[in-house]
């Protein structure tokens, strides 16, 4: 889930109020078991966000449980081709590759700086083979990689993670399913903002977030190309929630 971030402590929601203890206890105390400081990414997924953090990135990676369940899902379906539109300092990219060695991670950044810091830790990460960072904005880079899948030179989306703009989250999604095999995951980080897409009131910090949110559930409900669920979540992200959706 998006989220302020710490490399040493627990993770600081973005959302108010501030986390609930237990929510909070509860993910460190699974994570120590499940995700310990001797697991096999550990280090490097750390350089990353100390990397990010020194070059001024916002701290609002994806928690570690959750990444990791990106990363456990691509396993679970053996996936081949991975989407993520919204790269940041690459945290997620660097958790899916690494935890995939057969994995090919496509990854769309709008911002230029935070693209360059991405491949940094991506080539620091060693897999700069297999993740492939594209600058500009989604709506514009996504119809470029589909150019490529109906090319035959890459191989059609296996798994799609959009957490970007919130505004676009169905734009996203309506594209990126023309690149997806039948059967293909599509997570939609953020949907559940608070509890807020119940009521339908914006936040006034983040305008169109709750919007976006709403959008994208709404059309994936009527869309016969897709079925969905929508997941909440609580933990180190606070509370919030993401899309689950199939192409069928």
């Amino acid at each position: 889930m998006t989220q302020q971030q710490q490399t040493s402590g627990p993770f600081t929601g973005i959302c108010d109020p501030d986390p609930n203890a237990v929510w909070v206890a509860t993910d460190l105390y699974t994570l120590s078991h499940l995700d310990p400081p001797t697991t096999h990414n550990s280090k490097i997924l750390k350089s990353t966000l100390d990397n990010a953090s020194a070059q001024g990135l916002p701290a609002i990676y994806s928690s570690r449980a959750f990444a990791k369940f990106l990363a456990l899902q691509a396993k679970a379906i053996n996936a081949k081709h991975f989407l993520e539109v919204g790269t940041l300092g690459g945290y997620a990219s660097i958790w899916l590759a690494s935890e995939n060695p057969s994995l090919k991670v496509t990854t769309l950044e709008y911002n230029p700086h935070h693209a360059e810091v991405a491949r940094e830790n991506i080539e620091n990460a060693g897999l700069s083979d297999r993740i492939t960072v594209h600058v500009g904005a989604g709506m514009q880079t996504l119809p470029v990689v589909l150019s490529d899948i109906e090319a035959g030179k890459l191989d059609k989306f296996d798994m799609v993670y959009v957490d970007a703009d919130k505004m676009n989250n169905w734009n996203y999604v309506d594209l990126a399913i023309e690149g997806c095999r039948k059967g293909a995951i599509i997570v939609v980080d953020n949907v559940v903002q608070g509890g807020q897409i119940a009521s339908g009131i914006e936040r006034s910090d983040k305008p169109g977030y709750v919007s976006g949110a709403r959008e994208v559930i709404e059309k994936v409900g009527k869309d016969e190309r897709v079925t969905g669920t929508v997941i909440q979540t609580v933990g180190e992200g606070n509370y919030d929630g993401f899309l689950f959706a199939i192409v069928q």
